[in-house]
């Protein structure tokens, strides 16, 4: 059979033995055809909120309005979003000081290149725009405290506008349950100190800080705590599929909007595992695939459905490299991966360091698993990670060979983000 997997901004093809395949998991994203079009699915959703009145009856009478927008790894359709979420705030106040302040959390700055590709040139012309910095001091300010003992410090535009909605995509995400909603705050718009508690290695290792479930997950409960604290009144989040084209919307309560959308994902995207030798899955490519921190993600739906002591083959380009200084030091070194995890979780929570959470989950999936790693990133970069390179499937089927001492049982999962396996069936 032959099958496409997302590398990059393109796909590759790759031809395995029909007998050997036990399963390829799709989410049923692309099968998912709504009756409206893209932008009438969010016009939709903005007319209709969810336990909130619309954008234009909130921007009457508030003077500053920050609009939280995704950065440049997120495939979310700013340039569908932003200009209906701008004239609902002007309908409502056309004289309202509006900021586009861009949620990196912890990553690096969006460039202005990245900005025109994201919203295109009128808006980065004519908007005011603001990359977050979560370690520029002047411009962070605490607001309370978090469920959980941290401290919760934001970027000060927030803190000081009259009206802060956010723009996002809901997906699964494999250690929040879900993506977007709340987490425009926390981490989008927080501090680095904050950002490191709510990442901490008590929250990563709890059994509901896992990919689709939201209660009892201390890391979602923490984002909730902020989202409230911060003010957050109004989301606009949207569900695409593997076209990145809007397949639904869901806007009104920051909670309980990204609650309904969170419900579709899920009626969408879980499946349940089919235990294989050999899982193959991609990052979804581009541009969730720039750089191997951000593959870890999935690393872990394959994780889910990879037999104990079977093999990953993960296919990302990495166009970026490593992705984290500090997650890449973390594994360049003569420790297992048993060695490494056990360390991080004894790790205290205030002394959570860059990137320790990705580090993790790596390595938790590291101890269970040999991962075959096919990306343009340089090879002695990914042995040193402690994965084994290859350039493309038939070398890496047969390095699993190798591995595993016959040939083992495949499951394919083409989009490891948007699919994930649900938990109560592991």
């Amino acid at each position: 059979m032959i099958i496409q997997l997302p590398y990059g901004r393109s796909k590759v093809e790759i031809q395995l033995e029909d007998d050997r395949v036990l399963t390829i998991m799709h989410s049923k994203l692309d099968e998912y055809h709504p009756k409206l079009s893209e932008v009438e699915l969010i016009e939709n959703a903005l007319d209709h909120p969810i336990d909130s009145l619309k954008l234009s009856e909130l921007a009457k009478g508030k003077k500053k309005v920050v609009l939280i927008c995704s950065d440049h790894t997120r495939p979310v359709p700013s340039k569908l979003m932003i200009p209906l979420l701008l004239k609902g705030i002007r309908e409502g106040n056309k004289d309202a000081e509006i900021t586009l302040l861009i949620a990196t959390g912890c990553h690096r700055g969006t460039t202005k290149e990245e900005l025109i590709h994201k919203f295109g040139e009128e808006i980065v012309e004519k908007e005011k725009i603001v990359v977050h910095d979560c370690m520029d001091e002047d411009n962070l300010v605490r607001i309370g405290t978090l469920p959980s003992g941290g401290t919760l410090r934001i970027n000060k535009m927030v803190s000081e506008a009259d009206l802060v909605i956010s723009e996002g995509f809901i997906e699964p995400h494999f250690f929040a349950g879900f993506s977007g909603g709340r987490k425009s705050i926390l981490p989008g718009v927080a501090s680095r100190e904050t950002v490191y508690w709510n990442h901490n290695a008590d929250f990563i290792k709890d059994e509901h800080a896992r990919t689709g479930i939201l209660e009892n997950n201390p890391i979602h409960e923490d984002m909730i705590y902020a989202a409230r604290k911060a003010k957050l009144a109004f989301i606009c989040n949207v569900v695409i599929n593997s076209k990145h084209e809007v397949i639904g919307a869901f806007a009104g309560d920051a909670i309980n909007a990204h609650r309904e959308g969170a419900k579709m994902v899920k009626e969408l995207c879980a499946s349940k595992p089919v235990m294989a030798d050999i899982v193959i899955t991609t990052n979804n490519g581009y541009p969730l695939d720039q750089n191997i921190y951000q593959a870890v993600k999935g690393m872990s739906t394959a994780e889910m459905t990879c037999k104990e002591g079977g093999v990953i083959i993960m296919y990302a380009q990495c166009e970026d490299g490593h992705g984290g200084e500090e997650f890449c030091r973390t594994f360049q070194n003569d420790k297992t991966a048993l060695e490494i995890l056990e360390e991080i979780e004894r790790t205290p929570r205030e002394d959570t360091i860059a990137d320790q959470w990705q580090s993790q989950i790596f390595a938790r999936i590291l101890k269970k698993h040999r991962i075959i790693f096919i990306s343009d990133a340089d090879r002695e970069l990914v042995e040193s990670l402690k994965m084994i390179p290859a350039h493309n499937i038939e070398e890496a089927l047969d390095i699993a060979k190798e591995l595993l001492g016959y040939d083992g049982t495949i499951t394919v999962i083409p989009e490891g983000i948007s699919t994930y396996i649900e938990k109560e069936y592991v």
